[in-house]
């Protein structure tokens, strides 16, 4: 006798925490969206009332494209979980500056102040620029991602276990006991993103979740396939989340028209500084290609190539696009908007249900045979 298959569990949305000045966007068309904590604190109760389960702040520690100012994003990230409930931040973390002993004992009292509402994603670094104005490091591309793996079993052992002791090329830990250890089990989420073949053999053997660039539905199967296939065969499960620039408007013409007028107005000079930026951090790779390999100049708008995953519409259009990346693997949605507050507001009324809709219709649909099997 046949029995009922599982029920696939609701695609999960998250929202970049405007953290740094100038917005999702490197354009000066205007947008009503701030870098205060003030905003940014009322921001994230409207995600959270809306209907979204993390926020992802930033990190940066210089000025550049676009962004003049930056909020540093450990102690941002505590600011957003005092004014909320149950919203889980990420908080960026750059390995370099950042030591896991450190990490791993501000996590940990994050985590018990939170009542279990934090989580990390390790940026490897791409900005050498960032790392010479700071006096750290810059090491090739695939020793970063190395840095990056050592780093994660660090924070792991630490985490989880009495007596720790670690001996890697870039940490060592010798008996080391954290406590109080996290209140989450076996220990808070671990995110990192990246494309590059290091930055997936690291996801597909450490990361809990993996975040990947924009990119149309065929090209991110193929990344997720690879991913998880790699993962199996490590005995590793990881989670994907993509990156997409959420357009939600009444009618597909608005849409575009607001996409149009985002380009129209894009800062040329900072564009293509980030691009130049970007592209040589992706050459540096050993197969040559990064994050932004492919990306056009209309994509570098949006620094992590939002609109190439197309959510951009009407609330049908994109909730249905939606449920389409969930079939191919995708478990998250990292989200940016224009006009952050009311864009997020307007799409937790007005897509986030049509997403609930589709996805129980899918499963009601998908457990039909079963049914009839079992009967």
């Amino acid at each position: 006798m046949s029995q009922p298959t599982s029920t696939p569990a609701a695609v999960k949305f998250a929202y970049w925490v405007p953290n740094v000045s100038g917005g999702l966007v490197v354009s000066t068309i205007p947008q009503r969206t701030d870098w205060s904590l003030d905003y940014n604190q009322k921001l994230a109760q409207t995600a959270e009332k809306a209907g979204f389960e993390y926020a992802l702040t930033q990190i940066r520690f210089t000025a550049g494209y676009g962004a003049e100012y930056q909020h540093e994003s450990v102690s941002f990230s505590q600011a957003l979980l005092h004014a909320t409930t149950q919203l889980k931040v990420i908080a960026a973390i750059l390995p370099g500056p950042w030591n896991p002993t450190v990490v791993a004992k501000q996590i940990a009292t994050i985590d018990h102040i939170s009542s279990g509402r934090i989580a990390i994603n390790l940026v490897s670094g791409w900005f050498k620029g960032e790392f010479q104005a700071i006096g750290e490091p810059w090491l090739e591309h695939d020793e970063r991602y190395r840095r990056t793996h050592e780093f994660i079993q660090a924070l792991k052992g630490i985490w989880t276990q009495d007596n720790f002791t670690f001996k890697g090329d870039f940490y060592r830990f010798n008996n080391y006991t954290l406590s109080p250890k996290p209140v989450q089990k076996p220990h808070p989420e671990v995110f990192q993103g990246g494309s590059s073949r290091a930055a997936r053999d690291n996801a597909a053997s450490v990361s809990d979740w993996y975040f990947t660039n924009g990119n149309t539905p065929d090209k991110l199967k193929e990344q997720i396939d690879d991913i998880q296939a790699k993962a199996a065969k490590n005995g590793h499960k990881v989670r994907i989340g993509v990156n997409a620039f959420v357009i939600a408007r009444d009618t597909e013409e608005e849409a575009k028209a607001v996409l149009a007028d985002i380009i129209k107005h894009a800062h040329v000079e900072a564009v293509h500084a980030f691009g130049d930026a970007v592209k040589q951090a992706g050459k540096a790779s050993p197969e040559g290609e990064g994050n932004w390999a492919k990306s056009t100049f209309e994509d570098l708008v949006q620094y992590n190539d939002g609109f190439r995953t197309n959510l951009i519409g009407t609330p049908q259009q994109i909730a249905e696009r939606i449920v389409a990346l969930k079939a191919i693997g995708v478990d998250l949605v990292l989200t940016g908007f224009l006009h952050f507050i009311e864009e997020v507001e307007y799409f937790g009324q007005k897509v986030l249900p049509l997403v609930r809709a589709l996805e129980a219709a899918q499963a009601q649909k998908q457990s039909e045979p079963a049914l009839e099997a079992v009967a």
